[in-house]
C-alpha cells in the first residue's frame, strides 16, 4: 500500500509566473514535509520538464503570461498517455474551475491561497496518483508473469505459440519460410544433482543471456521448462542459413561458464523444424523439432539435426 513516507517522497512541480506565489507554495510544502519540490515561472518548460522527470503532481497556474495553463495542460496530455493528468489548477477565477477539470486536471485551489486547503488536496492528489501508479505497475508485472518464464523474463511457451502462428501467418503470406529450433543442455540434469539447484537456476538464467545475445532482434526465445528453450526464427532465407544460426547457438552455449567461482562446462543439442515443410501450424512445427533434438541427442550430442517428418 501507500505509505505516508511515499506520498511526501513524490516529485512535484510549481509552476506559476509570480515569484511570489512560488517562494510561498514551495515554504508551505516543504514544512509540511514534501522532500522533492521543484518550480518554474516559464509555462514553455513544463513539457520538457514533466517529459523527463514525470511528476507525481503539477500545481499550475491558469493565467500566465504567452502560454496560459490550459495550453499547459493540451501539451501534458501528450505524455500522460494513459489518460491521467495529475494536476491540481490554482486559479483567482472560480469560473474557470468547470473548464480546467474538463481540460483533464483533477482538482483546483483557488487564490488568494487557503494553505490547510492546499495542503490537504495535494495530499489526496498525490494518494489518488501513487495508487493509480501501483495498480499499472501491478497490472504490468502481471501480463509480463502471464507470457515469460518467471526464472529467466524469457517468453514462455503462450507468447511463443502466439509469436509462431504470426510468423507462419507471415510465411504463408509471402510464400517464405520459417524455422524453430528446439534444445536442450546435455548434461544439465547432473550439474542439478552435483552442483545444486540454485547453481542451476544461475546456469539457466546465463544460457538464456547467450541465447538473447546470439540470435536476431527479431527471433523469439523461449523456455518451455526445465532446460529446454525453443528459438522461433520468421524471416528465413535458407535452411543453409538456419543451419549455420543452429551451429552459432550450439557453440556459444558449449563455452564455459564460471558460477560463484566454479566452471561449469555442458554441451547443448538441437532440432530443427521448418515451415512449410515440417509443419503447417505451431503444434506440428514443435513435434518434429522435439524428434530431430531427439536424433541430435542420440547422435553423441552437442549437434544438430533437421527434420525429416513431412507437414501434415
Amino acid at each position: 500500500m501507500i505509505s505516508e513516507a511515499d506520498i511526501h517522497n513524490a516529485r512535484i512541480l510549481i509552476v506559476d509566473d509570480q515569484e511570489s506565489n512560488v517562494q510561498l507554495l514551495e515554504r508551505v510544502l516543504k514544512e509540511a514535509n514534501y522532500t522533492s519540490v521543484s518550480s518554474t515561472m516559464d509555462p514553455y518548460a513544463v513539457y520538457e520538464l514533466h517529459r523527463q522527470n514525470n511528476y507525481d503532481l503539477i500545481l499550475l497556474d491558469l493565467k500566465m503570461a504567452g502560454m496560459d495553463g490550459f495550453q499547459v495542460l493540451e501539451a501534458l496530455k501528450e505524455i500522460e498517455a494513459d489518460g491521467y493528468l495529475s494536476v491540481l489548477v490554482v486559479t483567482a477565477n472560480p469560473g474557470c474551475k468547470l473548464r480546467s477539470l474538463q481540460s483533464g486536471a483533477k482538482d483546483f485551489v483557488s487564490k488568494p491561497f487557503d494553505m490547510a486547503e492546499v495542503l490537504a488536496r495535494v495530499h489526496n492528489l498525490l494518494e489518488v496518483r501513487l495508487l493509480h501508479q501501483h495498480a499499472r505497475n501491478y497490472a504490468k508485472t502481471q501480463e509480463f508473469l502471464a507470457l515469460h518464464d518467471p526464472l529467466t523474463g524469457l517468453a514462455n511457451r503462450r507468447l511463443l505459440v502466439e509469436r509462431v502462428s504470426q510468423a507462419i501467418i507471415h510465411a504463408k503470406r509471402n510464400n517464405g519460410i520459417m524455422a524453430i529450433v528446439y534444445l536442450d543442455l546435455d548434461g544439465f540434469r547432473q550439474v542439478n544433482n552435483t552442483l545444486g539447484h540454485d547453481i542451476g537456476d544461475l546456469l539457466l538464467k546465463l544460457v538464456a543471456a547467450r541465447l538473447v545475445a546470439t540470435v536476431r532482434q527479431e527471433d523469439t526465445v523461449a523456455r518451455l521448462g526445465g532446460d529446454e528453450f525453443v528459438i522461433a526464427m520468421p524471416y528465413v532465407n535458407s535452411v543453409d542459413g538456419v543451419a549455420l544460426a543452429t551451429e552459432k547457438i550450439i557453440k556459444a552455449l558449449s563455452q564455459p561458464y564460471s558460477i560463484q567461482r566454479q566452471e561449469v562446462s555442458l554441451t547443448a543439442s538441437a532440432g530443427i523444424g521448418l515451415y512449410p515443410v515440417n509443419g503447417s501450424n505451431v503444434r506440428t512445427l514443435l513435434k518434429n523439432a522435439d524428434t530431430a533434438l531427439l536424433e541430435a541427442k542420440r547422435a553423441n550430442k552437442n549437434t544438430y539435426r533437421i527434420s525429416e517428418r513431412a507437414s501434415l
